[in-house]
């Protein structure tokens, strides 16, 4: 009998070499004719770790590697164009702490008062 293969969207990639990818189905309710969104989740091997959340990747059936890990990874389809915004804020606020602590440091160096600094912080805080 040959593998399975089936595309699918990296969903999560917390676990060392471990992706969880969810392959979308539509199916009919077989009562009541309804068409439903569903999804089959697999948890799939990725030993050089290429693949990242929102890739589309290709994946094939292979022999147990875990209690849950039955598949392998074969390829990234496409690459995800999402945009990490935490991360984007949490650089962006790195930013502005750097350069607060370099103006207090040069405050200091040319002998004015750290307080009227520390007060142009605060005002930068409630512009938001």
């Amino acid at each position: 009998m040959p593998k399975r293969v089936e595309t699918g969207t990296v969903t999560s990639a917390a676990a060392s070499k471990t992706r969880r990818v969810e392959i979308p189905r539509v199916v009919r309710h077989p009562k009541y004719g309804r068409i439903m969104r569903s999804r089959t989740v697999c948890h799939v091997h990725d030993e050089n770790e290429e693949s990242a959340p929102g890739d589309l990747v290709e994946i094939i059936e292979c022999p147990p590697r875990s209690r849950t890990k039955r598949w392998e990874l074969v390829r990234v389809v496409a690459k995800s164009t999402a945009v990490d915004l935490a991360a984007l804020r949490s650089g962006a606020r790195a930013t502005q702490l750097r350069e607060a602590s370099a103006r207090d440091e040069e405050a200091s160096a040319t002998g004015q008062a750290a307080a009227a600094s520390s007060s142009e912080n605060d005002q930068e805080g409630t512009d938001r």
